[in-house]
């Protein structure tokens, strides 16, 4: 596996463009259509568009470059749904979208788009592709370079949710609704837990997934379930799915944080029940390597992992939050956030940690 050290200036760029985003947000529309003589990118989702979370996350980046672009960016969206029934079309989609040879780039994320996305390098070596929200193994794939791969250190800001759902609980106990468990759902996870205990020692952790990011009614049946086990408060780390315990939450009195878009704002008949929001800036992170590939930059055959140091992850801290959170829990937050960055804190990561360890951590504050 290749690793290069975030560039200063590209770490300096996304920084700049997430600030606005940490402050609040909303939505983008999605993209279509091409310009004569624009750079054309495919952004293959492994999903759908509305999930009011991570996907819509990357199409507001792509949105945004191309408003600000005067004709020189242009993309398409396709929607593949994530269904076990639409992963069977993920790799002929995307070697569709290769043998077209449209498209300067082709960006697509996730674990369930990795094999796909690796047969798609074999046949297409001369392709470009931007893989983001996975690990790509180049050295298990011999080293292409024709793949630049986006990281992010989820770990690091779900820290900070896991000790304020801690700090603001009542009841001592808190939950955690993750899609399928995996790597970055479970890095999402770890640093969860090690926020929520070091805010809260003897603070109790409920852990339920749902086994895919669409099935809201069975992640509102999960977050309904650890909701009155006696958690008061939940972080939805599961796409669609996460919508059912931001409903569970309205419906029980609960808090419910939201994940990777500012949730609060996008629902705003829920907004009451969420604090804040884990945003992983993906949009931002996919604008930024856009414009560095437009310019003929972008390191090709390397991974960049993005965290608080370099903007690529935040907490939603705006008007909202204020008055949701109170002055004591946002100044705790605030200065955990900058012993994270300093490296005083060192966060938990699924990365370096084995199953055993893992399934220890979550027995350590298990809800019985």
């Amino acid at each position: 596996m290749k690793r290069k050290a975030l560039s200063l200036v590209m770490a300096a760029a996304l920084l700049a463009a997430t600030l606005a985003g940490c402050g609040g947000g909303g939505a983008a529309p999605s993209g279509g259509g091409s310009s004569d003589g624009a750079y054309k990118a495919a952004l293959l989702l492994a999903g759908t568009l509305g999930d009011k979370s991570f996907w819509d996350s990357a199409n507001e980046g792509l949105a945004a470059l191309k408003a600000e672009s005067g004709g020189a960016f242009d993309y398409k969206v396709e929607q593949m749904g994530a269904g076990a029934a639409d992963q069977a079309n993920y790799e002929p989609t995307i070697l569709d979208y290769c043998a077209d040879g449209e498209y300067d780039v082709i960006i697509t994320g996730s674990f369930t788009m990795l094999d796909a996305l690796v047969s798609a390098i074999e046949q297409f070596p001369d392709q470009k592709f931007i893989f983001f929200d996975e690990t790509f193994d180049f050295a298990a794939n011999g080293n292409p370079g024709n793949v630049y791969n986006i990281l992010f250190k989820q770990n690091e800001v779900s820290y900070l949710v896991g000790a304020e759902a801690a700090m603001m609980s009542q009841t001592g106990a808190i939950c955690f609704l993750g899609g399928m468990s995996g790597k970055v759902i479970n890095d999402f996870l770890v640093g969860y837990i090690q926020g929520a205990k070091d805010a809260r020692p003897d603070v109790k952790v409920a852990v339920s997934m749902v086994g895919n990011y669409e099935d809201s009614a069975k992640g509102k049946d999960l977050s309904l379930a650890m909701f009155n086990a006696g958690a008061d408060s939940g972080f939805n780390v599961a796409g669609s799915a996460g919508m059912g315990l931001i409903e569970a939450a309205k419906e029980t009195g609960k808090l419910a944080f939201g994940v990777d878009s500012d949730q609060a704002a996008l629902l705003p008949d829920y907004a009451a029940n969420i604090p804040t929001s884990a945003l992983k800036n993906v949009g931002a992170a996919l604008r930024i390597a856009l414009k560095q590939d437009m310019e003929g930059s972008l390191a090709y055959g390397t991974q960049d992992y993005f965290g608080f140091a370099e903007g690529g992850v935040c907490l939603v801290k705006d008007a909202h939050y204020e008055e949701m959170v109170p002055e004591e829990i946002r100044l705790a937050v605030d200065d955990l956030e900058n012993k994270i960055t300093s490296g005083e804190i060192e966060v938990y990561s699924s990365s370096t940690m084995s199953t055993a360890e893992i399934d220890a951590l979550k027995a350590s504050v298990a809800l019985q």
